[in-house]
């Protein structure tokens, strides 16, 4: 398999960012153990979602522009998942998602007003919880650093380098036999050393939306190696169950999963 790195990727800067995030995840991850101990703990939570999708499909929403090429309304009566800040959508699809996940702290940061307004059951990352007051509708996720697929969320996740693949693992857990991915371009205009945190421009051409991050929004550039090995392991988790991720993205770049027509995925439903 491909490694996931490349020497000239390892920035002093990255690797410090990375040496930081660990010491954290040891106070997080205490902390998650002694959340347990308490009434309606957060892996309560997650117990009572395991497989309610049984057998089901669902969509998992990319934030790329080529979201704007398709159709959207008729996915509507769909399970869908959205995420990061793709409640900037929401008024322009007339629904909203089945689900919600955001896992960077940044967006999360950047975010909490927006999120606390959509009613869909969230998923956001265990290190964030202290900047919500009530966890009503709110779930938690332990993210963890080894690379793997999870199949259980209580005992945590792994980023991957993108949300896509907490998704997929959420998706997993929930019992979704059919996984359908749209808007996941898996390219990006912006250039850089991955992880690092840049500032938004004027107009952002790497999302649905030219103010997905507008001037002085922080965000992280992405990690598409990363990225590719997190999709991997999440193709083997679910053929591995005989389920699958399909990939209807109108023009994306991900060459790992096997590539549908959107309107052909609509027929099936029907």
């Amino acid at each position: 398999m491909q490694s996931r790195f490349r020497i000239q990727d390892l920035s002093p800067n990255r690797i410090i960012s990375a040496y930081l995030r660990r010491l954290k995840f040891i106070h997080h991850f205490y902390a998650w153990k002694e959340a347990q101990s308490k009434p309606k703990n957060p892996v309560m939570a997650l117990s009572e979602m395991k497989d309610r999708h049984a057998n089901e499909r669902c969509f998992i929403i990319g934030n790329g522009p080529s979201l704007r090429k398709m159709d959207l309304g008729k996915i509507s009566d769909e399970f869908t998942f959205g995420l990061n800040r793709i409640y900037l959508m929401f008024d322009k699809l007339g629904f909203e998602t089945s689900y919600y996940v955001a896992m960077n702290e940044l967006v999360i940061q950047q975010s909490v007003d927006s999120i606390l307004q959509i009613k869909a059951p969230r998923f956001l990352n265990w290190s964030s919880r202290g900047l919500f007051l009530k966890w009503n509708n709110l779930n938690f996720l332990l993210e963890k650093f080894n690379p793997h697929f999870s199949k259980d969320l209580r005992s945590g996740v792994w980023g991957g380098a993108t949300v896509t693949f907490v998704a997929m693992q959420i998706a997993y857990y929930l019992g979704f036999n059919e996984v359908i991915l749209i808007g996941v371009d898996h390219r990006f205009h912006t250039r850089g050393t991955p992880h690092k945190v840049v500032e938004g421009k004027a107009i952002d051409e790497n999302h649905f939306d030219p103010q997905y991050f507008p001037p002085g929004t922080k965000w992280q550039l992405p990690d598409l190696r990363t990225s590719e090995h997190a999709y991997r392991l999440a193709k083997e988790a679910f053929e591995g169950d005989n389920r699958r991720i399909l990939d209807a993205t109108v023009d994306g770049d991900l060459s790992v999963f096997p590539k549908v027509e959107f309107k052909d995925v609509l027929k099936k439903k029907k």
